[in-house]
């Protein structure tokens, strides 16, 4: 027989049906008009019969939709995306209007939305979350949440053993100067080569950084490093 399709959200601990989620019955839900309150963590799942059946669930697929200017930012200590196992990772939300009552939240692969001091070594104190320890599980999505629920700023934050690429927490701009670096968790060296690649292909060898003085959009892609 026809399946009909219905859409959720995911909150904390429930599933919770889009209320006008039938749009989506044939399979494709549009958002029209995306707005800040679309921002969220969505699943689908399929339905047939008289006496309904269901199917499992979707994977879990995060949606974030970001305002012209943003209130708040997220600030990252050490400041990039890549970061090692064991060691101190601070993440702090700073709102340009003063506004209090932020906290920093996070969303794990195949785990519900969570508050940042939910990490085993976690704590929030005001608008700060410090995570002591890092292990791999905290790598996530990271984001400033007001009282009343608005998501702002997210970051994708990978935790790591071994070799990490240093690289900007936030998107460069056109012109902008770009240095990447490679770092070793087992060695501070400052004199570490390393080979540089772009979308899988090696583009620089055997260097200690890797500068793009002029960025522009072609350089958009997937950076890594290998030493």
């Amino acid at each position: 027989g026809n399946c009909t399709f219905s859409l959720y959200t995911v909150n904390r601990y429930r599933y919770d049906l889009l209320s006008d989620s039938s749009r989506g019955a044939g399979g494709n839900y549009t958002v029209s008009s995306a707005a800040l309150k679309h921002t969220g963590v969505y699943v689908c799942r399929a339905e047939r019969g008289k006496s309904v059946y269901y199917t499992q669930y979707s994977n879990k697929q995060p949606l974030w939709v970001t305002g012209v200017s943003h209130p708040v930012s997220l600030i990252v200590s050490p400041s990039r995306t890549q970061h090692f196992t064991s060691v101190s990772l601070s993440l702090r939300c700073e709102d340009q209007s003063n506004t209090t009552g932020w906290t920093v939240r996070r969303y794990r692969e195949s785990w519900q939305l969570e508050k940042c001091s939910s990490s085993l070594s976690g704590s929030q104190t005001g608008s700060t979350c410090t995570i002591r320890d890092t292990f791999t599980y905290d790598s996530g999505v990271y984001w400033c949440q007001s009282e009343s629920g608005e998501k702002h700023h997210p970051v994708n934050i990978t935790v790591h053993t071994g070799v990490i690429l240093e690289s900007p927490v936030h998107p460069v701009t056109e012109g902008e100067t770009l240095t990447l670096r490679c770092l070793d968790q087992n060695t501070t060296s400052p004199n570490l080569r390393a080979d540089f690649y772009k979308d899988g292909s090696l583009i620089q060898n055997q260097t200690k950084e890797m500068i793009i003085s002029t960025v522009s959009k072609s350089q958009e892609g997937f950076y890594s490093c290998k030493h």
